[in-house]
């Protein structure tokens, strides 16, 4: 099951701490959902360092980035 992360209007270091729990709570399949680059390529930095892969969508204003397991 794919959980949702909305981390839309949160400054960093909030977006990577959120997607931090959820990691340490064993989720891999994630949909986190940011507002600006800043967070994207941080949170994308922290799936790389856990062993995810990510692919990144833009959703009007937001950007998606689903994770899952290598």
């Amino acid at each position: 099951m794919t959980k949702q992360i909305d981390a839309r209007g949160l400054s960093c270091p909030q977006p990577v701490i959120l997607v931090t729990r959820a990691v340490e709570e064993g989720n891999t399949d994630l949909e986190i959902l940011v507002d600006n680059e800043v967070a994207k390529e941080n949170v994308l930095r922290l799936t790389t360092r856990c062993g995810l892969k990510a692919e990144t969508r833009r959703a009007g204003p937001d950007i998606v980035i689903r994770t899952a397991k290598v």
